[in-house]
């Protein structure tokens, strides 16, 4: 019988854990089936694409939670009012519904929070497994298994992230590094992939530097747009290419780049300025000439290389980069809607994968001298 004067009631949480391994069994058994007679190896290959497809949904989906208000749909964590479901917290989504229905708690945003959540534990439920099975198999790798040990210790952070996201109340340097940090460990599944595979490419050392220059300035691009988003500044300028009727409107970036500050507040917890929105929102837009320019500059260098490989991925490159300035204008010219939204999030983590596999499979081989 459990003690009156416990502190942790661990019930809800020995539910989750035995929900998120049941949810992956679903991927682990039609693995398995699937090649009963294959490898360990090869079965490790297509566990690890399976987990990284999973991720990339995770990222997007995370986006769908944040977009639609739902991130504090279930107020505690790692369950739901200490339920492993809604179902088991329908009195206190009642309640909170009830006292505001346009509110954070509803019936759609509790499920659409768990739903990210059940997503997010089964993610790390098969890294967990990749993790074990890369050990007993490390001999026949093409990677070390302290590869798959480092993304395991780093979706444990991305899930203590996803935490302070909940419990700091959706603070916007907590939502934003938990972004990256999503994108993060969609590279590293990337490199595994590839491993796998052996695809070499060869780019000069001046190209390498060029798409790591690249990869660099997307990611720099990509902070800002999560700054955007984490403190809903999206609709801090109407209409492009001017920002509220004017090349140059008023801002207050000291404001709008304090790090350290909960959402909606200034540093002192003053309700933070309108003028400070529009700066983080023209600092997105600023940096987005800049990145769109170099990256399509190395789009072009890429289309024109003689390896057909790497004209793909100047030709892939480009149309991505096109779909996310139409994505981004279409943020602000039609009023933020969801879909648009859901791609700019999209294009940005196929941008991030796309860099992350040219520079994998050019590591594989020594480049030619420039």
């Amino acid at each position: 019988m459990q003690e009156a004067n416990s502190l942790v009631d661990w019930a809800p949480l020995a539910r989750l854990a035995l929900l998120a391994l049941l949810l992956a069994l679903l991927p682990l058994s039609w693995i398995w089936l699937r090649q009963r007679g294959a490898d360990l190896r090869a079965r490790l290959a297509t566990l690890t694409a399976l987990t990284l497809f999973l991720t990339f949904d995770l990222i997007v989906f995370g986006s769908f939670t944040r977009l639609t208000d739902s991130g504090l749909g279930c107020p505690d964590w790692p369950g739901c009012y200490g339920a492993a479901s809604p179902f088991g917290a329908r009195g206190e989504i009642h309640a909170a519904q009830s006292a505001l229905p346009s509110g954070p708690v509803t019936w759609s945003k509790a499920w659409i929070e768990m739903i990210h959540r059940y997503l997010a534990m089964t993610v790390g439920v098969l890294i967990l497994v990749t993790t074990v099975a890369s050990w007993l198999a490390r001999r026949r790798l093409p990677h070390s298994p302290w590869w798959p040990t480092f993304t395991l210790v780093w979706v444990v952070l991305q899930g203590l992230f996803g935490k302070y996201t909940v419990t700091l109340k959706l603070y916007p340097a907590v939502v934003t590094l938990h972004l990256l940090g999503g994108l993060a460990l969609l590279a590293l599944l990337a490199v595994q992939r590839e491993s796998f595979l052996a695809r070499p490419l060869t780019l000069t050392p001046a190209l390498r530097r060029a798409t790591a220059v690249g990869l660099a300035l997307l990611m720099l691009q990509i902070t800002l747009g999560g700054w955007v988003s984490t403190n809903y500044a999206v609709l801090a300028c109407t209409g492009a290419p001017q920002c509220n009727g004017q090349w140059w409107p008023a801002m207050d970036f000291g404001a709008g780049f304090v790090l350290l500050r909960e959402l909606g507040l200034a540093a002192d917890r003053s309700v933070l300025d309108f003028e400070a929105l529009v700066a983080i929102h023209m600092a997105h837009r600023l940096v987005a000439v800049l990145v769109v320019v170099f990256l399509l500059a190395l789009a072009w260098r890429l289309y024109r290389q003689a390896e057909p490989a790497l004209c793909r991925f100047g030709f892939g490159l480009a149309a991505l980069l096109l779909a996310q300035v139409a994505s981004g204008l279409s943020n602000v010219v039609m009023d933020w809607p969801l879909a648009a939204a859901l791609a700019h999030s999209a294009g940005a983590a196929a941008l991030v994968l796309l860099f992350t596999l040219l520079l994998a499979r050019s590591a594989s081989r020594s480049p030619a001298l420039a």
